[in-house]
């Protein structure tokens, strides 16, 4: 686990913009599996999180079409939250950061860490747009 003080400005990026912070397997289950829709990201120390991921994040929230609920869980923290939300996230092996999109309790769209690597913020908050477009 990182030292709290580390991780609190990058959970307050999410958390500053309506989403909430998930830190048990039961709050994820609770989340995730509820009808209507539930966009998870997948929080993390690295650089492309920060540079990427968080802003894309971020971005995706404020479109006028957006999911029901925006909830975080943050790798190398939380560890029983994280894991849940990746056993919903299967097939897909588990990545940090990612982005999952739910519709009531399905998983209907994924960005894993390999699409938001050397991607530019807003190429990826215009793919969760278009997902958030078509689901949401």
């Amino acid at each position: 686990m990182y030292p709290e003080y580390l991780v609190a400005p990058m959970r307050e990026e999410l958390t500053k913009v309506g989403f909430e912070e998930l830190k048990d397997a039961d709050a994820v289950n609770s989340a995730i599996k509820s009808e209507g829709t539930v966009f998870v990201m997948v929080n993390s120390v690295c650089g492309c999180a920060a540079a990427n991921a968080r802003p894309a994040a971020r971005m995706a929230a404020a479109n006028e079409k957006h999911p029901d609920r925006l909830v975080t869980v943050f790798a190398g923290m939380e560890r029983e939250a994280v894991d849940a939300a990746r056993s919903l996230m299967l097939p897909y092996p588990p990545s940090s950061p990612s982005m999952a999109l739910f519709k009531d309790g399905k998983l209907v769209h994924i960005i894993e860490r390999h699409q938001i690597e050397g991607r530019p913020a807003q190429m990826i908050a215009d793919n969760l747009i278009d997902a958030f477009d078509e689901y949401c």
